[in-house]
């Protein structure tokens, strides 16, 4: 007996696998999502603290790091943000925009699951969790064979969504990679990317005790910026501005802090020592960043004393300093904290527009396991429900 037959089978219950299922289950598809998991779309319901960063309004292929920085355009093109957020809306979810386009539940990322579970109900997909794939058969008639904990089920397409390496807690694992290899692919290095960074030696020692103080700031490395929160940590630092950076830095690469964005700080040190001269620099930090901060700053890395008492020399370093303040990070806090993973399957061997592979006809990747990754602000959902949806609608009826 071969097994129980469908048209299609999408391993991995998450964002992307259950939009594959839906858009191929509406098109008439008998559909089978199987995952590992007790329960489906885990990364969904952890998401944007548990009101799921669902998209973002602003998206662009130029918000995504890949080998290849056109592979994602044509399946972004074809399912927008604008196409989810009226599923969203047709199933009456309330949402609101957080900052810079990030649209986010008003109440909780379960009606997301939620939704997208009455969708596969509707297009008729079965989806079965607690269902461990011991192993994959290319059959000589074209078809896939997955033997699995719960039985045999053979299908003519094949669509892996098992997502990368971040949070194993819940689940994540290489066995999309190991797929992949086994078809053919190459699979680029991966490392764990939207991750806090860690920090050793004199940097740690120093601001180690600072854990929980939150600041503005923007952080630049490799020719990227953000400006955004950061957050000092037990083990180093975290916050928005930080988890973006850490896509575009390496161990040993530069960065760089403007601890003061948005601010002219030459123009507002003229000023202080003008109008302010009896005040400590410390002081006056202190009114513009957090007072522990700007303490700890001058403690160990910017002279305090009166303004009176500079020369313009020493104000220019220390405007330097306050612009431009070096970092040195050890590391990161790897998969264990990390949002999504960077490398994966190459899109070389892939069709952007179907996700299919180029050397297994029927077999297609999609969502993270791909060499595809965005920004941190609902960029990695996007990516998830419009490659999904571009591998569901190419899926020979």
């Amino acid at each position: 007996m071969s097994g129980t037959t469908h048209d299609a089978i999408v391993i991995g219950a998450g964002a992307a696998g259950l939009m594959a299922a839906i858009t191929a289950g509406q098109r008439g598809l008998r559909v089978l999502v199987v995952d590992h998991a007790n329960k489906v779309g885990k990364k969904i319901l952890m998401s944007g603290g548990g009101r799921c960063n669902f998209t973002n309004t602003g998206t662009t292929p130029a918000h995504y790091l890949s080998a290849n920085p056109h592979f994602c355009k044509s399946a972004l093109a074809r399912y927008t943000p604008w196409h989810f957020i009226e599923l969203v809306e047709r199933h009456g979810i309330a949402y609101h925009e957080k900052e810079l386009g990030q649209l986010f539940c008003d109440d909780s990322s379960k009606q997301v699951v939620a939704m997208l579970l009455a969708e596969c109900a509707a297009a008729g997909v079965e989806v079965r969790t607690h269902c461990s794939i011991e192993r994959v058969e290319h059959l000589d008639d074209g078809r896939f064979r997955l033997h699995a904990s719960q039985g045999r089920f053979v299908a003519p397409a094949l669509v892996v969504a098992s997502g990368g390496l971040s949070i194993p807690s819940m689940g994540a694992s290489g066995f999309g990679y190991a797929l992949a290899r086994q078809f053919g692919h190459a699979v680029l290095p991966t490392r764990a990317g939207l991750v806090p960074l860690t920090l050793t030696g004199i940097h740690a020692e120093r601001l180690q005790d600072l854990a929980g103080v939150s600041l503005p700031v923007e952080a630049r490395c490799n020719g990227a910026r953000f400006r955004n929160f950061m957050l000092v940590t037990h083990r180093g630092i975290s916050g928005p501005s930080i988890l973006q950076i850490s896509n575009f830095w390496q161990p040993g690469d530069d960065l760089r802090l403007d601890l003061l964005p948005g601010i002219d700080v030459e123009a507002q040190l003229g000023e202080w020592q003008a109008g302010r001269r009896d005040a400590e620099l410390k002081t006056l930090l202190a009114e513009l960043m957090p007072k522990r901060f700007a303490q700890r700053l001058c403690e160990h890395w910017i002279a305090s004393k009166p303004m009176r008492q500079y020369t313009p020399r020493e104000l220019q370093a220390i405007c330097g300093q306050l612009q431009d303040w070096p970092l040195v990070a050890s590391g990161t806090e790897g998969y264990r904290t990390a949002e999504v993973t960077l490398g994966g399957v190459e899109t070389d061997g892939l069709s952007s527009a179907t996700m299919m592979s180029r050397h297994v006809p029927g077999l297609y990747f999609v969502g993270e396991v791909v060499d595809v990754t965005g920004w941190l602000g609902g960029y990695n959902f996007q990516w998830a429900w419009a490659s999904g949806h571009a591998a569901g609608s190419a899926i020979a009826a």
